[in-house]
């Protein structure tokens, strides 16, 4: 089964388990095809974050997200904050790649060149373009204007290409060829990383070649919870994947069960317990070797009861938040030999920095620019560095076994998503696609908007919008299958081995399993 946002994508990942490869190959695959068909929402310039199950040796977690560069001192930067767009806010290096190579040289059965094959086919070749790489396209074009190189490929002949026109980008294509002979080295000590050096180097940008020389993401240990008999796993900080298991934790103080699904009671609850766990990932959440993430507190059930406590189920209490970025890619994919993977990816914002790295045709992320530049704050901005990230694959398992993997797009609507999708299964009975289709909210506050925002689809009932308004809730009504919440997927493996999918109707995606 293979579940992704872009229905390329998630055939690529079917073609490659046909010819031989496993769920590593596949996901890898499926991977590279949405740094293509989906570069609005990731690329080869971003990160990403992978937890996998190998039949045989269990739950492992990769970080492949980038560090900050030697030069990123926070007096490098004039303004008071680092700017969200151009080539200073691309601070830290990519880590696809190296995720990519960690992945398959770990578990992989096939070559770099046998999975690349798809995206290089699409990048050189061209596909058609999907309706939301055209909206976001119409939404950002002033952003994509103004960068040169980035106008010339996603503004081709300075206008947004429709939706369905073919769309190329042979300058990746050529930069994925280079990856799937060369391997991972062509990116970080070879033609590309020397071709971005040079680029930013002219564009007064701060990645130099020796930033992506040293690069190296690691493997961790997954963090760990429980939810109602199954066992929860995470990508550990400096990933915000604790806060879903948080979330989860503090709901199993409350019956679901005899709570209506869709009613006030459901989502008030649910957000409510998101709220706590965003405020101590709030106060904690960096990189875990500049500072201290208690999670052996955090992730405890004592401490899950003790915030459960302070939920009040007529009023909505007061956290705040900063905004974050929420343009991102999930998939999953599950082998016929017991093997899954759950991954996510991501350039930060829609079309990361939009800044492409001269000749590479790679858009370069601008995840460092979350990065606080106040000497106090634990986020603060230090060579090296990696900071706090949005981005976390989840997987529920059962007698050991994957029984749910499960994630979405949306930076803060991660954690929120996740947790409507881990109850509806569990809690309600729903499968993949019912649990992905219903309707669903998300809280917090977003770029340009200074309240914290309850926006709830249309189809949640006016009774329960009206409850949640007078429960002290800002709620804004918004489409009724509205991207804002989110492109979430999930697979189901049942005990008796079938497995069922669920993509998002939201998005451009596919299930396809066999």
């Amino acid at each position: 089964m293979v579940v992704s946002p872009h229905h390329l994508a998630t055939a690529a990942g079917a073609r490659i388990l046909l010819k031989g490869g496993n769920a590593f190959d596949a996901a890898v695959a499926v991977s590279a095809c949405l740094a293509v068909v989906y570069p609005h929402m990731t690329g080869l310039g971003g990160d990403s974050f992978w937890l996998m199950h190998h039949a045989s040796e269990g739950v492992s977690a990769y970080n492949a997200s980038g560090r900050a560069g030697r030069l990123a001192a926070r007096d490098w930067f004039k303004e008071p904050e680092i700017p969200k767009r151009g080539p200073a806010s691309a601070v830290t290096v990519p880590g696809m790649a190296d995720g990519w190579d960690a992945v398959l040289k770990r578990y992989g059965k096939l070559t770099f060149a046998d999975v690349l094959e798809p995206a290089i086919d699409y990048a050189k070749n061209g596909f058609p373009l999907s309706p939301d790489q055209h909206e976001n396209s119409m939404a950002k074009f002033e952003v994509l204007r103004e960068q040169p190189i980035t106008s010339e490929i996603y503004l081709p002949g300075g206008r947004v290409p429709q939706a369905g026109s073919r769309f190329y980008q042979r300058n990746l294509g050529i930069s994925l060829e280079l990856i799937a002979r060369q391997g991972k080295d062509a990116f970080y000590r070879g033609e590309i990383a020397q071709e971005i050096a040079r680029f930013l180097g002219e564009s007064g940008g701060l990645l130099t070649l020796e930033d992506f020389a040293a690069h190296a993401g690691h493997w961790a240990e997954p963090v760990t919870g429980s939810y109602r008999g199954y066992d929860l796993y995470q990508v550990p900080p400096n990933s915000q994947g604790f806060a879903g298991i948080m979330a989860a934790q503090i709901l199993e103080n409350f019956d679901l069960k005899n709570i209506p699904h869709g009613s006030y009671d459901y989502y008030h609850l649910l957000i409510e317990s998101l709220k706590l766990s965003f405020r101590d990932r709030d106060r904690y959440l960096t990189d875990p070797e500049y500072a201290d993430v208690p999670l052996a507190k955090l992730l405890s059930k004592e401490y899950a009861a003790e915030l459960a406590g302070l939920i009040d189920r007529k009023r909505t209490s007061s956290v705040s938040t900063s905004p974050v970025g929420s343009d991102t890619a999930y998939a999953a994919v599950v082998d016929g030999d017991g093997n899954a993977v759950s991954f996510i990816q991501s350039l930060y914002f829609e079309f990361g920095s939009a800044v492409t790295a001269g000749e590479t045709g790679i858009l370069l992320q601008n995840r460092g620019s979350f990065f606080s530049l106040d000497p106090s704050h634990v986020n603060r901005l230090e060579p090296g560095k990696r900071t706090f990230h949005t981005l976390m694959p989840a997987m529920a398992m059962r007698d050991d076994k994957p029984y749910l993997l499960y994630g979405t797009q949306g930076g803060e609507g991660q954690p929120q998503t996740q947790t409507a999708l881990l109850t509806r299964v569990v809690d309600y009975g729903m499968d993949p696609q019912e649990a992905v289709s219903a309707p669903r909210w998300v809280w917090g506050r977003t770029w340009g908007e200074q309240t914290q925002e309850l926006k709830l689809e249309a189809r949640v009932d006016e009774q329960v919008a009206s409850a949640l308004r007078n429960a002290g809730h800002a709620v804004r009504i918004v489409g009724e299958y509205d991207g804002i919440v989110g492109h979430a997927h999930a697979i189901r493996i049942e005990e008796n081995g079938i497995r069922s999918g669920g993509t998002d109707p939201r998005c451009d995606g596919a299930a396809i399993g066999w």
